[in-house]
């Protein structure tokens, strides 16, 4: 089957001298790239903020008689010239990649994720997770690597967080308006949109439609259940991520797994290696099992041809993180499928069981340990921990020679750096740095910049933040429904001339939000310091099913609304894309408090650190290969222990009371505490090349895509 794209775009008022700018606004490109943004900025700055920073809805929604003054505008078309000359040249120029996307031998990389981090506009994430997809995805691009993308188009998103009156979580869905965002169905050879079939689910098919996202130089291929061809039990499948229903949970990563494998298919993309970002989309490899019996292998010739193309990457280092189906449910869905991979029951259902755990189900991550040819986790520490958490599939081996790599995460620095930060490095590395930003060399040169302009750059972004938030509260305040306890929890009080903690990460137990409140009157006293006050700012979701991370989030906005910490706390509601930036670029210290060895890896803390904000952290995931004692502070320590929060606590009121808040309060006479930059610029130096998703992809590809069969 041939398949188009469909533009499926209507920009009536667009003039002809800047047709440009719908394929501009059609590919994601834009949002990783300040002039860019800065070219729909120019039309109309107001009708840029209120439409999210969607470049689509908003030229949807522009006159007429603003686009024609922007047609003839000799400034404006100088910089649309510019821009769309980069990005041309970006989508044709030679790719770095070794093999070319168009290499028959080798096909597409395909990447299944339950979840993509993409652009607030497109909330197909929940995390951390969907971060670090978004940003593989990016990287990707940016270095020609033959991948496709597949995933799920919720079209209400995962949920928008609302604080209620009483100071808990309301969960809101966030429907998303497909036709008014950077989003494209694709069209079969009639000019429909393309649909995939999934016929193994107890005999009734399941149809999903297909759009598509395009990242830069690669798609992202995505699946929505809620269309009419489907029976009405069906059409909820993909309506929201991750939900807590265990049986339409199991439909999710049918779909995502043997769906996402037709949809390559009928996109007619031949598929080099399947790369699974989580076990959420490990039926993927039975599909291409199946598909290897049907063309006359046995069962396990089949099983060792996709050993060889497959590469599962696990983020989750406990074991009650790891989908566990009931094998009745499995039955239920898969006593159809089985035969057709030549094999009964039993031996299908061995497939997903554990062997110290026979009966507790059918377990998602050793279906891909199981299938997979190379597996890695997300550090180093979270390597070790994963080796010793699935050592009983390898009972034969040492837990060190257990066949699981490891590749720490990172991030993508264009569409995390803040543009002034970035302009900033483009006037001191020298041209062309941001090509070779993975070489460590380029990164001695923060040395010449001068501490003023980094501490006032540095100073802007935190009026930024500062600014953000109390702009979301007033917007708050204006809805109704609200009272004032409630707005100054979130932030209105805060200062920008205070040391800024910043706190920004999903809420559950194990991060332990509160640490820094297990002491309150010590914590006062740094609160409430005439000369060398501290403020803290939360944000973070908790997910609807889990309690615990619901009660975390009303403690710490009960502190936040008490006049007792007088305004130095605050929450801010619905922690997204749009307000992680804004937090990542502004506070002053990147606050980390995990149970260690339960940060598998973590990201929030690395787009902190390539912006200067040093890191205050429990020595777990990344951070334990980052840290050099010179760019950040470390408390506690990384062995397990059952009863370790008082002790952490302590230390790291110490810290900030005899490091962190002298420092950063010892200006100079020409009032820049030169010691704190001194700690900014080796928490950039060191952290930005090793930490950059450059770095990470270079890795997937000399350890794993360069050698696929």
């Amino acid at each position: 089957m041939s398949v188009s794209e469909n533009p499926n775009r209507d920009f009536p008022n667009l003039p002809e001298q800047l047709n440009g700018l719908e394929d501009l606004a059609e590919n994601l490109w834009w949002s990783w790239n300040p002039q860019a943004r800065m070219l729909f900025k120019m039309l109309d700055r107001q009708a840029w903020k209120e439409s999210g920073h969607n470049p689509d809805l908003m030229l949807r929604h522009l006159s007429s008689e603003i686009l024609k003054n922007a047609a003839t505008d000799p400034n404006y078309i100088r910089h649309y010239n510019l821009v769309m000359y980069h990005f041309n040249r970006y989508l044709n120029e030679t790719p770095l990649w070794p093999r070319t996307p168009q290499d028959e031998d080798y096909g597409h990389i395909a990447y299944f994720s339950a979840e993509f981090g993409l652009h607030e506009s497109l909330p197909f994430y929940a995390g951390g997770l969907g971060f670090l997809a978004g940003d593989h995805l990016k990287e990707c691009s940016d270095l020609a690597v033959p991948i496709i993308g597949i995933g799920f188009m919720y079209p209400a998103g995962y949920l928008r967080q609302f604080i209620n009156r009483d100071g808990w979580q309301d969960n809101h869905t966030q429907p998303m308006d497909r036709e008014a965002a950077s989003i494209n169905r694709l069209l079969d050879e009639n000019g429909e949109q393309l649909r995939i079939s999934v016929p193994y689910i107890n005999h009734t098919p399941v149809e999903a439609g297909i759009w598509e996202v395009s990242v830069g130089r690669v798609s992202l291929l995505l699946m929505d259940t809620d269309i009419e061809q489907n029976d009405p039990r069906f059409r909820s499948i993909s309506q929201q991520l991750y939900t807590s229903d265990r049986e339409k949970r199991l439909l999710q990563e049918i779909v995502l797994g043997i769906g996402g494998s037709k949809v390559l298919k009928a996109r007619g993309s031949k598929c080099g290696m399947l790369h699974l970002n989580e076990g959420h989309a490990a039926f993927a490899l039975l599909e291409k099992l199946r598909e290897f019996v049907e063309q006359g292998d046995d069962f396990d010739r089949a099983k060792q041809r996709i050993r060889d193309m497959s590469l599962f990457t696990t983020h989750t280092p406990v074991v009650a993180g790891h989908d566990v189906f009931p094998f009745e449910l499995i039955e239920k869905y898969f006593q159809t499928y089985w035969p057709k991979l030549g094999i009964g029951k039993e031996e299908f259902m061995d497939l997903g069981r554990h062997p110290e755990r026979p009966d507790a189900g059918f377990n998602m991550t050793v279906l891909a340990l199981k299938l997979s040819g190379k597996s890695n986790a997300v550090s180093r520490k979270h390597g070790e921990v994963t080796r010793h958490m699935w050592h009983a599939l390898w009972p034969e081996s040492e837990e060190k020679q257990i066949p699981i790599d490891h590749i720490t995460n990172g991030v993508h620095l264009a569409t995390w750096l803040e543009p002034k930060i970035r302009l900033l490095y483009n006037r001191y590395f020298g041209e062309g740095w941001y090509n070779a930003h993975d070489n460590p060399a380029i990164w001695e040169f923060i040395e010449e910049i001068p501490d003023r302009e980094l501490w006032q750059t540095h100073y802007w972004l935190k009026l930024k933040l500062i600014d953000h938030i109390r702009h979301k509260a007033r917007s708050r305040w204006y809805s109704g429904d609200t009272d004032p306890f409630q707005i100054t929890g979130m932030g209105t009080m805060l200062d920008p001339s205070v040391l800024t903690l910043g706190f920004a990460r999903r809420f559950t137990e194990y991060k332990r939000a509160d640490l820094i409140f297990s002491d309150l009157e010590r914590l006062k006293k740094m609160l409430h310091n005439p000369w060398r006050p501290v403020q803290i700012i939360f944000a973070g979701k908790s997910h609807p099913d889990d309690a615990k991370g619901h009660e975390l989030i009303h403690r710490i906005f009960e502190f936040a609304r008490s006049n007792e910490l007088g305004g130095r706390v605050a929450f801010i509601e619905n922690y997204n894309q749009h307000l992680a930036q804004y937090m990542v670029h502004g506070v002053d210290v990147w606050l980390n408090t995990p149970v260690p060895p339960m940060e598998a890896s973590g990201t929030s803390g690395i787009k902190a650190a390539i912006n200067g904000v040093p890191h205050l952290s429990i020595p777990d995931g990344w951070w334990l290969e980052g840290f050099n004692g010179k760019n950040g502070w470390n408390f506690g320590n990384e062995a397990e222990k059952q009863d370790r929060n008082n002790e952490d606590a302590d230390q790291l009121c110490r810290l900030l009371e005899e490091e962190i808040i002298p420092k950063y309060y010892q200006a100079d006479e020409d009032g820049v505490p030169h010691q704190w930059v001194r700690i900014m610029k080796e928490t950039i130096k060191s952290c930005a090349p090793q930490f950059s998703a450059r770095r990470m992809v270079r890795e997937y590809i000399m350890k794993f895509y360069g050698t696929s069969k």
